[in-house]
């Protein structure tokens, strides 16, 4: 069997358990045109302290990275730090770096602003996230996506204190990171469904308000398809904004369930059988098509969605045939078995080549 379940990952120092529960939430959330210039004001208003440690990639401390450091350069110490890849040696050299550093800022995609969230967690220092890519809700959660053998593990770390996003900078990404934003923040309404149902087959317990939230985001987002476009400012604020939601419920609900049902556990099979041809929001996007089939929803609506807004909606779209499609709707029920969804109900072989087929159909 595989597991992807994070218990025997030992990346995060253990906390003691106190029987209290402790909502972190972004307390400041920038969103806008220019908007590095208002990091001084965030870093004053949170009191965070004079000596930063600004985590970034070599690519993005050239697109962005160097100019956060130049705005704070009048009243702040800033260290800068590269990660490449988020790994155990690198998280260790970072938290090496951040040892006397009062706060931590993460500039960049995924990667960057992850490896910020565990450093951050592991010193118990706040951290400031700033996107560079729209790509996925890891922006604004609390969650951590950390490669292991054989895929990637999800991890409960620290959310950030603040979100500062450029929407200039966003929009000149790859329209492709942004689709799979959008499809990552479609894809809750699956989770969400498959959430509901954990609870009437396996009495799990449900957070009405980060599920309600989860879900108006969603569809917010696919009302608002029509409007995604590449390099357009408005599309990356439209995202980032979704992005951040979802992010804010995980937070609310204490777990990624807000955001994550079959179709993420179908995504980590896909990524363990195919490494490297999707991304992660992508087949998401996929995999919440077959999955809101499933459960007897619009599946058909979702598609159309995600066409528009130039997300891929079948295997062949990302490079992957219809047989590895296949092998990853069987494997789904093993990522991460003690998240229970609508491929952990016997999904058969026969059922699922037709579910693979059924993607192509008008």
């Amino acid at each position: 069997m595989i597991t992807m379940s994070a218990d025997a990952i030992k990346l995060l120092k253990e906390k003691v358990f106190d029987k209290s529960r402790w909502m972190q939430l972004p307390r400041d959330v920038v969103i806008g045109h220019d908007v590095f210039q208002q990091l001084p004001s965030v870093c004053e208003d949170l009191k965070l302290g004079k000596k930063a440690l600004l985590i970034s990639g070599k690519n993005t401390m050239d697109l962005a990275g160097n100019r956060v450091r130049e705005i704070l350069s009048g009243g702040w110490t800033i260290i800068p730090f590269f990660a490449e890849e988020i790994s155990l040696p690198v998280i260790k050299e970072a938290e090496k770096a951040a040892a006397d550093a009062d706060f931590l800022i993460g500039v960049g995609g995924g990667r960057v602003i992850d490896t910020a969230k565990i450093v951050s967690y592991n010193l118990d220092r706040p951290f400031i996230s700033v996107p560079t890519a729209a790509s996925h809700d890891g922006i604004a959660s609390a969650r951590a996506s950390v490669a292991v053998e054989g895929g990637h593990s999800s991890l409960q770390a620290h959310p950030p204190l603040a979100i500062v996003a450029d929407t200039a900078i966003i929009a000149r990404a790859p329209h492709r990171l942004l689709a799979a934003g959008c499809a990552d923040v479609i894809s809750n309404y699956t989770a969400i469904l498959d959430w509901e149902l954990a609870h009437r087959v396996k009495g799990e317990q449900v957070s009405e308000y980060a599920a309600a939230l989860s879900k108006m985001t969603a569809e917010i987002l696919v009302k608002n398809a029509p409007l995604i476009k590449p390099s357009s400012e408005e599309s990356a604020w439209i995202v980032t904004k979704a992005l951040v939601s979802s992010g804010v419920a995980m937070s609310i609900a204490g777990s990624s369930r807000p955001a994550s049902g079959g179709e993420h556990k179908f995504s980590h099979a896909l990524e363990r059988l195919a490494p490297g041809k999707a991304l992660h929001g992508e087949s998401c996007g996929i995999g919440t098509i077959i999955s809101m089939y499933l459960h007897g929803g619009d599946w058909k609506g979702i598609r159309e969605s995600l066409k528009s807004i130039g997300a891929p909606v079948t295997p062949k779209d990302v490079g992957i045939d219809d047989a590895t499609a296949v092998e990853a709707l069987l494997m789904a029920k093993d990522i991460r078995p003690e998240r229970f969804t609508i491929f952990d109900m016997g999904l058969t072989r026969e059922s699922a080549e037709k579910l693979v087929l059924m993607l192509y159909k008008e």
